[in-house]
């Protein structure tokens, strides 16, 4: 099949059908495995079927072929799948890109392996966002890359050449975001080779699998090693050793492993294991131990869905644990295996502990399954009817259920078997037109070996029945069941619960937008406790809608509780909506044309609110009533509300809300004024404020919140303040307000501020400034600077300056006898310089900053100390970064280096009376 010599408009369908057919052969080839992948065509242009040596062949080509490996991209020329061995042959030079690893494999002769997610080729460049490998021949498994002949650098994407450091090795292996290791490996500085190594490990990105030596001295322990190094075995495993020593300690050294090993054994995914034998502390003799084993698998059944999944996982930690601890000395085993087939799916459980038998009882969590076995049918559906069953059983040992005598007495805990059975039968019908009939069936039953059970058991039928689309008619029956004490805590039940509720309802629409609704439930095994009838009632016609629900008791002839919400209104009232004449046609008569009112209401700019509510325990609640009158703009209104408590009766609450808008001239005279005031006359307290906005650009705002009779032994009624501002989000904005505490007794402020800010920001620049000033009150005799800051930056493409500084003054003591504190920080003061070749960006900054406060007492200086500023160098190469610190003041001096994916790790620390070397101990 070829698509050569065709037109091109008779091309596209063939090519569509091509494409259409490839991905039916690909997904047939596939379909065999249990890591089956979908694989896309997403451009191509020919392709063709053949049989070579008993093997079927499906070649594409194109200038531009491009195929999507589940989420994978491929691009080639020509792409050979291989159906009977499950590969996709790149021929010449291709690219395939990882989306699980974020990689890109360049190369010629690209061999894909689909069943396995194996890649193989020759000339590969491999690149992601921190790593660069090229070799004569690379393989890409999961989880591992290999290379011969291989180029590897950290460097790449800093596009600087020649790359700082690299390394040659005739065989590497990659462990993506773990590490690298190297054989007969050259370091290169600047691609200069500079010596050999016959084995070299180079840690990735994650952080705790990095090489860690560290050396110590403890007051107790004495001289401490502590040694973390990296190793591998074979392809699949890697692993750290733990090495660990204490001077004082029986025995002295401590040894231990983890490993990670992906796919090391037919069936099995995944192995991890950590263990560590650990001296104990000092005074006692001999080691802690701690063990972490886990493992992943499947394990493949013929006629099952899927392979069955299993998982182990073993744990015992004891190290840092005391002496009496009960956990300590405790090994814990979880196992699980679960099968899914056709009809049915099972799953296998086993968990145990063994060590000191618990002293507590077992939360739900920890409970013991020695062992357990589910098995769980497919639901089964026909019609109307569905089913669905389950079963488990097992022996379980759990926390006792303090309600079951027999089971307490056993102890904290209990040990028994245990049978539960679910099902759920449900069944949908209409018998008639219009009518609805379903009935349901659940049940739980659980079944243990002391003859105890408990059984929770409901049915249920219902009735509903429609009218004319708007009105409807339900009647429902049920009867609820539980009973039983179970001996485990895990699964105990609250009480006993005989119920046979039986409820009608009925919905109607009795006019136009006017719904009512009324339902009633009654429990044949409750007496005489009901639950009320509840009536409710909704309108939505203009200009009245309604909302109102009432809850009656009809044995005592009570009302039970009543809310309402109405709202009066109809900003369309006066409006009327012509609908056209239609003419007569075969189907439909002609019809006159009708004038449709929204409604008479003779106010359309106002509009009234009121909600209320009624309990019987409670009595009635507050009566709320709203008056809103809305201007010729929609965003103009203004609101008057009044909350009235009807048990005390008093009015509790007066509100007014108001926004208005200018229109005389939008654009040269645009006012806004917004506000809000409430008053509450049981306590005497008026709360508010009001803006006034000029051209959207500046703002006038007050704010109060007073009482107008003051609190007895308060200096003061409340606060007022005035500020002035420029509206918020502009690159250059200020604001200005007054205010503080006000005593309405005496007409004046007590203790008022005024308060300034400035900020104004453009590119690579900020600047921000502010101050307080306490003002004279009745309180407050000075008038004083209390607070002034300043900061700032300012970047330039070498040079960049930012700081902050700060001054605050507060007053000790009584006046005219008190005392002022002033004090300044500086929170930093830095200024950066780059260095480096002209037209690339810095490879060097060297910094100074100053990070210090200043404080006097009525002007003496207390922390006499001279200024300490801290001289920086840091050194970014993107690959690797070196950091240098010295406080010439105090003599400290700071070296630092840094990795890809590492933070910085310390070289030495100097100061003035010892050095710290971290790989050293330390030093008098």
């Amino acid at each position: 099949m070829s698509g050569r010599g065709q037109r091109p408009d008779a091309r596209r369908p063939a090519r569509r059908a091509r494409r259409t057919l490839l991905s039916a052969l690909l997904a047939l080839g596939l379909l065999g495995g249990a890591q089956a992948r979908t694989v896309k065509i997403i451009s191509a242009d020919t392709l063709e079927l053949r049989q070579v040596d008993g093997q079927e062949l499906v070649i594409i080509t194109g200038e531009n072929v491009e195929l999507r490996v589940d989420d994978d991209v491929v691009r080639a020329r020509r792409v050979e799948f291989n159906r009977t061995r499950r590969t996709l042959t790149l021929v010449g030079a291709a690219s395939y890109r990882s989306a699980k690893d974020a990689q890109d494999l360049r190369g010629e002769n690209l061999v894909v392996e689909l069943g396995q997610e194996q890649i193989s080729g020759e000339d590969v460049l491999i690149s992601d966002a921190a790593l660069e490998i090229r070799g004569a021949e690379v393989e890409r498994i999961p989880g591992q890359l290999r290379a011969t002949n291989g180029y590897f650098t950290t460097c790449a994407r800093c596009g600087r050449t020649p790359n700082d450091y690299a390394f040659r090795a005739e065989r590497l292996i990659v462990y993506p975001g773990d590490r690298l290791v190297a054989y007969r490996a050259q370091v290169l500085l600047a691609d200069v080779p500079v010596f050999f190594l016959p084995v070299l490990v180079l840690p990735l990105n994650d952080r705790d699998r990095q090489p860690r030596l560290e050396i110590g001295r403890d007051a107790v322990d004495g001289y401490t090693v502590q040694a973390d190094l990296p190793f591998s075995i074979g392809a699949s495993t890697l692993g750290t050793t733990l090495l660990r020593y204490y001077q004082n300690r029986s025995p002295s050294v401590g040894a231990g492993v983890e490993l990670r090993s992906y796919a090391p054994l037919p069936f099995v995914d995944r192995l991890n294991l950590y263990t560590l034998a650990n001296p104990r502390p000092v005074g006692q003799s001999g080691y802690d131990v701690d063990l972490v084993f886990g493992v992943r698998g499947r394990l493949p059944l013929t006629t099952a869905t899927r392979d069955l999944d299993y998982s182990l996982d073993v744990t015992r930690r004891d190290i840092g644990r005391a002496a009496t601890d009960p956990e300590r000395g405790l090994t814990r085993v979880n196992f699980s295996a679960r099968a899914d087939y056709p009809l049915f799916s099972a799953e296998f459980n086993y968990v145990n502990r063994f060590g000191p038998a618990p002293t507590t009882a077992l939360s739900r969590e920890d409970t013991l399954k020695l062992p357990e076995v589910i098995l769980d049918p497919k639901p089964y559906t026909r019609g109307g009817l569905s089913a669905d069953f389950r079963v488990s059983a097992g022996r379980y040992t759990g926390g006792s259920n303090p309600l079951s005598r027999s089971a307490a007495a056993q102890g904290p805990n209990i040990t028994t078997t245990r049978l539960e059975e679910q099902h759920t039968v449900s069944y949908t019908a209409r018998p008639w037109r219009d009518a609805d009939v379903t009935l349901s069936n659940s049940f739980t039953g659980r079944y243990y070996g002391t003859g105890a059970r408990t059984v929770d058991l409901k049915l249920s039928a219902q009735l509903t029945q429609r009218f004319n689309t708007t009105n409807s008619f339900t009647v429902s029956a049920g009867y609820n069941r539980l009973e039983g004490t179970s001996p485990f805590a895990f699964d105990a039940i609250g009480g006993r619960i005989l119920t046979a509720p039986v409820s009608v309802s009925v919905t109607t629409v009795p006019v136009r937008d006017v719904g009512f609704s009324v339902s009633s439930s009654r429990d044949l095994f409750a007496r005489p406790a009901q639950q009320p009838t509840t009536f409710s009632l909704n309108v939505n016609r203009r200009p009245l809608s309604l909302t109102s629900s009432a809850t009656v008791d009809l044995l005592d002839r009570e009302l039970d509780s009543f809310s309402f919400r109405a709202d009066l209104g109809d900003p369309d009232a006066g409006k009327v909506t012509v609908t056209p004449a239609q003419s007569a046609t075969a189907t439909t008569p002609a019809r006159a044309a009708t004038f449709t009112r929204s409604s008479r209401w003779p106010a359309p700019k106002l509009s009234l609110t009121a909600s209320g509510s009624y309990t019987k325990e409670q009595g009635p609640g507050p009566l709320t009533v709203t008056a809103t009158v809305n201007g010729d703009d929609r965003s103009d209104f203004f609101s008057a509300s009044v909350t009235h408590a009807m048990r005390t009766p008093e009015i509790t609450s007066v509100g007014v809300r108001y926004n208005l808008n200018g229109t005389r001239d939008t654009v040269l005279n645009s006012l806004r004024l917004s506000g809000s005031e409430t008053l509450t006359p049981t306590t005497g307290q008026l709360t508010g404020d009001a803006t006034l906005t000029w051209r959207g650009r500046y703002e006038f705002k007050t704010t109060h919140n007073l009482r107008l009779v003051r609190v007895p032994g308060a200096t003061d009624s409340g606060t007022i303040f005035f500020s002035v501002k420029t509206v918020d989000g502009a690159a250059t904005n200020w604001s200005l307000s007054y205010g503080g505490p006000y005593d309405l007794g005496r007409s004046g402020f007590t203790r008022p501020t005024l308060t300034g800010l400035f900020n104004t920001t453009r590119p690579g620049q900020s600047l921000s400034v502010g101050a307080t000033v306490n003002t004279p009150g009745l309180d407050q005799p000075r008038l004083e600077l209390a607070r002034a800051q300043v900061g700032g930056t300012w970047n330039t493409e070498r040079f960049s300056a930012s700081g902050q500084a700060i001054y605050t003054r507060t007053r000790e003591g009584t006046f005219p006898d008190d005392r002022a504190r002033d004090r300044l920080s500086l929170e930093p003061v830095r200024f950066s310089l780059g260095l480096g070749r002209a037209g690339q960006p810095p490879g060097a900054y060297v910094t100074l900053g100053l990070r210090q406060s200043f404080e006097w007492l009525d002007g003496v200086r207390q922390n006499p100390s001279p200024l300490t500023p801290v001289l920086g160098l840091t050194i970014d190469r993107c690959c690797w970064a070196l950091q240098a610190e010295a406080d010439l003041v105090q003599r400290r001096f700071r070296v630092a280096v840094g990795l890809p994916g590492q933070t910085f790790y310390p070289l030495f620390d100097l100061e003035r009376d010892r050095v710290n070397v971290p790989l050293l101990p330390t030093l008098p």
